[in-house]
C-alpha cells in the first residue's frame, strides 16, 4: 500500500503536517486536499494541540502547486474519476478551498517549514500561514499568468496585504520565481536558515507558542486577522471582546501567579 498523500502527527501540543508526494515535488491531488482537509479540522477541533507545522516531505520542494494530470485534468473533465477521493472532491468542491486554507482559517498559530519549490499552490498555502521558515535552497512564485492561469488560492487577496503593493505584484503579474534571500527582503518569509536546519527552526517557534498560554495566542490570532477585515474602529472594538474574556480566564490568573513567583506557569487553556 502507498503511503498517504498527507503524514499527520501530533505530540506535545505540536501538529506536523507533511505534504507528502516527494516522487512529484508534493504536488497536490485529490488525496492530499482532502486529507490537507481533515488535518486542518483535527487542528482545530483538538483542544491538546496549540500549534500546527506545516512542511513537505523530502528536500526538493515544500508544495510545487497542483498536480496537473491527476486533479486538474480531472477538474475539467478531461479524466474520469478513479478513487474515493476523486469522488469525493468532485461531490464537494469546497474540500479544495478547505486543504488550500482559501476559504478556511486555522485559528491555532501555523508555521511553514520550506525547503525547495514553494511555487503555485505552494506559495498559496503559504500565505495562508503565519510564520515562515525557508531553507536558502527554497523558491517561490506564482507561475500562473505565465500559462494564462488565475492563483484562485487566495493569493490576489492575501499577498498584498501581507508584503507591500509593488512587492506582491511583482509576484502576481511576472510569474517569475524568487530566492529565499529576496522572500525575505519582501516580507513573504520570516527566516533563511540552512536547508537541514530548518525543520528544527520551525519547531523551536512551534515550541515558543505552545508554552504560551494557549486562550492569548488564539485570541491574538483572531484579533489579527478578524481587524484586517474591519475599519480600525471596529477592529478595536473586536479586540476587547476578544482581550477581556482572556483576561478574565483561569490561565490569566495562573500567568501573573507564575510570573510573580517565578516560575513557569502551568497553562490548562480555560
Amino acid at each position: 500500500m502507498a503511503d498517504p498523500a498527507v503524514l499527520y502527527e501530533k505530540r506535545d501540543g505540536i501538529a506536523v503536517v507533511t505534504m507528502n508526494r516527494p516522487e512529484v515535488r508534493n504536488a497536490i491531488n485529490t488525496e492530499m486536499l482532502c486529507r490537507l482537509a481533515d488535518a486542518w479540522q483535527d487542528v482545530n477541533d483538538d483542544p491538546a494541540v496549540r500549534v500546527a507545522i506545516l512542511t513537505g516531505a523530502g528536500d526538493k520542494a515544500f508544495c510545487a502547486g497542483a498536480d496537473l494530470d491527476r486533479l486538474v485534468r480531472m477538474m475539467q473533465g478531461l479524466r474520469q474519476p478513479e478513487t474515493d477521493f476523486d469522488q469525493r472532491v468532485l461531490a464537494d468542491h469546497t474540500i479544495i478551498y478547505k486543504g488550500l486554507l482559501r476559504n478556511y482559517r486555522v485559528w491555532k498559530p501555523l508555521i511553514a517549514a520550506v525547503r525547495g519549490f514553494a511555487v503555485a499552490g505552494g506559495t498559496e498555502i503559504l500565505s495562508c500561514t503565519d510564520i515562515r521558515i525557508a531553507g536558502d535552497d527554497a523558491r517561490f512564485g506564482l507561475a500562473e499568468v505565465k500559462w494564462s492561469l488565475f492563483p484562485m488560492g487566495g493569493s490576489t487577496v492575501r499577498l498584498p496585504r501581507q508584503i507591500s503593493y509593488c512587492n506582491a505584484m511583482e509576484i502576481l503579474l511576472t510569474g517569475e520565481q524568487i530566492s529565499a534571500e529576496r522572500a525575505l527582503q519582501m516580507g513573504l518569509i520570516n527566516k533563511v536558515v540552512a536547508p537541514d536546519q530548518v525543520m528544527d527552526e520551525a519547531m523551536r517557534y512551534a515550541r515558543i507558542m505552545n508554552e504560551a498560554g494557549p486562550l492569548a495566542v488564539q485570541a491574538v490570532k483572531r484579533s489579527v486577522v478578524e481587524g484586517l477585515a474591519l475599519t480600525p474602529e471596529a477592529a478595536l472594538e473586536r479586540e476587547m471582546e476578544l482581550g477581556i474574556p482572556v483576561s478574565m480566564s483561569e490561565d490569566c490568573r495562573e500567568g501573573t501567579k507564575a510570573f510573580k513567583e517565578k516560575r513557569k506557569p502551568v497553562f490548562k487553556g480555560r
